[in-house]
């Protein structure tokens, strides 16, 4: 680390990274700030979430309970033909957004297969579509918790770190350049009172 002049030169430059230091802080912080609520929004969604899957489970289980019969085949009887996303820029930070999901239904006789297979295919597309928009959620909170750990180490790193060891910088000048021009002052009485003793 580069030694510290002490100068007025050296006060000029502390004194200006100071200056920009606070200036930067306060939209630092107030970044982090809009970051954390957002992340507390981005928890409450994927809860919803959460309780939106749980209630179709639910409903599976209420109103279809012939499903579990193994006589009949439903894998891939809806699939996930393609999920397009978006980007919403918060603060900077660019956020996954669901925009749509492409659901692919595989084609099936409603005369060789159980009138319920159709309540099936609702709920099957239903949870599909739940799933991938809480996958995105969660691709979303994750970026979040990034972020925030990032403008929080930066809003550490001038809170505690950059403005205190500049300050530190500013006192050790102004005090070595008070005591530089009192030692100033002395030297100079003292040559005085020299000359006026060697003039008598």
């Amino acid at each position: 680390m580069a030694r510290l002049s002490l100068n007025k030169a050296a006060l000029h430059k502390e004194t200006g990274k100071l200056k920009r230091y606070q200036h930067f802080l306060p939209s630092l912080e107030l970044k982090r700030q809009k970051l954390v609520v957002e992340r507390a929004k981005g928890w409450n969604q994927i809860e919803k979430t959460k309780q939106r899957i749980a209630e179709c489970q639910h409903a599976v289980t209420e109103n279809l309970p012939m499903m579990s019969h193994r006589d009949i085949n439903l894998s891939n009887l809806v699939s996930v033909k393609g999920v397009e996303l978006d980007k919403e820029n918060i603060v900077g930070i660019n956020l996954p957004v669901l925009k749509n999901v492409e659901l692919h239904c595989k084609a099936y006789s409603p005369y060789l297969t159980p009138h319920w297979i159709d309540g099936v295919v609702v709920q099957l597309r239903i949870m599909l579509e739940l799933q991938c928009q809480h996958r995105v959620e969660e691709q979303r909170l994750q970026l979040l918790n990034l972020a925030v750990r990032k403008v929080t180490q930066k809003v550490n790193l001038f809170d505690k770190v950059l403005i205190p060891k500049t300050q530190q910088n500013i006192r050790k000048i102004r005090i070595f350049l008070s005591d530089a021009e009192r030692a100033g002052v002395v030297r100079a009485k003292m040559t005085k009172q020299l000359r006026v003793k060697t003039e008598d």
